[in-house]
């Protein structure tokens, strides 16, 4: 396997789907039977597969991810919990292989309760492999679902540098996020584990060179 060298991801300008569903497992993302690939590749077309299709293999018209006016989409706005269930990376290649390269979710109060938006492990995945993951409000989440319903093919343009998100149209609406610095500079400068690792290389071979077993 040839490794790909990661993008650095700075700004990003695409058209917003929406997926109107809380606790999305990474089953549901990629199923268990995808996983018995070797290779990091051709994920993206089974992403949300028993979902996405009828049982005759057909692109399943009353799963919203299919609906007219998501063509091209790279920006995914969903609910809270977004990637929980087991730690599979290939639940991360799917969505970005399948062109996604922003996922933005809510963080939900329930019972007096913080619900994060993504599960710790699909966040950390997500970072190493070039996918962000914006964490908004409810309040504001549900402003974009109104906004995507109202207008077909709306775009978004979301700047990691100065976190923000911002709705276009003739008056733009604009949300703040935060994000973890190391998940932040990770993505900025497309690093995965391996990048972050030779950062050390020389570290690393001086103390191979000294060190007598």
């Amino acid at each position: 396997y040839k490794r790909e060298k990661l993008k650095p991801f700075t700004t990003h300008t695409g058209i917003l789907a929406t997926l109107n569903r809380a606790n999305v497992d990474t089953d549901a993302i990629i199923p268990k039977q995808f996983l018995k690939s070797i290779k990091r590749t051709g994920y993206g077309p089974s992403a949300f597969f028993d979902w996405r299709y009828t049982a005759g293999g057909e692109p399943d018209k009353t799963f919203e991810l299919n609906q007219a006016g998501f063509e091209g989409r790279s920006i995914l706005v969903t609910r809270n919990n977004f990637g929980c269930g087991s730690s599979r990376e290939h639940a991360v290649w799917a969505l970005f292989q399948d062109g996604y390269r922003v996922i933005i979710a809510p963080w939900k109060e329930i019972g007096g309760q913080r619900i994060a938006a993504f599960a710790d492990i699909f966040r950390i995945n997500a970072a190493k492999n070039g996918l962000l993951v914006v964490e908004l409000s409810e309040q504001d989440v549900n402003a974009i679902f109104d906004m995507v319903k109202a207008r077909t093919g709306l775009q978004a343009t979301v700047d990691l540098g100065k976190q923000q998100v911002e709705i276009q149209g003739s008056d733009p609406v604009v949300y703040h996020f935060d994000i973890e610095p190391g998940a932040k500079e990770q993505l900025l400068k497309g690093l995965d584990d391996i990048d972050q690792t030779l950062l050390y290389e020389a570290d690393i071979t001086r103390f191979e060179n000294q060190y007598d077993p």
